[in-house]
């Protein structure tokens, strides 16, 4: 079980480097937008098109991977003023909210991304369906989440998440 949790806190600190790798190449693009816009006086589609797409995948790459359940958002307001078992019980009910609404809407979304599969971005010509499949593999992991986050709150043992 150490070798899995070693295992799991690698694949964690990859996620983040590659995380940091896209936003550092958004950042490049945007510059390279700037660069080429105001001082070259030249159009730059394609650098805004790569951080138009890197912004869509550092967003639902970040949320699958590097967001820690603690980082999300929360009516602390309401969930602070509770008891622990009031917690869990709204955590069940959001967990399972999550999970039905994007189990039930995951064929449509890998239908239509499938789709999309005709459709080619202005500058560059990559596919649309290579530029959404992320959030399908967003979609995936985040009903996976769920389903651990709402076991967790059922059988009434507290998350031990370590600090990065």
């Amino acid at each position: 079980m150490a070798g899995l949790i070693q295992l799991g806190r690698w694949l964690s600190k990859r996620a983040e480097n590659i995380l940091a790798l896209m936003l550092g190449a958004m950042f490049f693009a945007f510059i390279i937008q700037i660069v080429f816009r105001y001082v070259l006086q030249l159009p730059t589609g394609w650098a805004h098109e790569i951080s138009a797409i890197l912004w869509v995948w550092i967003v639902l790459f970040g949320a699958a991977f590097v967001l820690r359940d603690r980082d999300d958002v929360r009516l602390d307001v309401v969930y602070s003023a509770v008891g622990n078992k009031a917690r869990r019980v709204m955590t069940v009910i959001t967990a399972l909210a999550i999970i039905v609404l994007l189990a039930t809407a995951l064929p449509a979304m890998v239908d239509y991304i499938l789709f999309m599969k005709v459709e080619k971005t202005a500058y560059l010509k990559i596919r649309y369906d290579y530029v959404y499949s992320i959030f399908i593999v967003f979609a995936v992991v985040t009903v996976i989440r769920y389903i651990w986050r709402a076991g967790v709150a059922v059988w009434g043992r507290e998350e031990q998440e370590e600090t990065k």
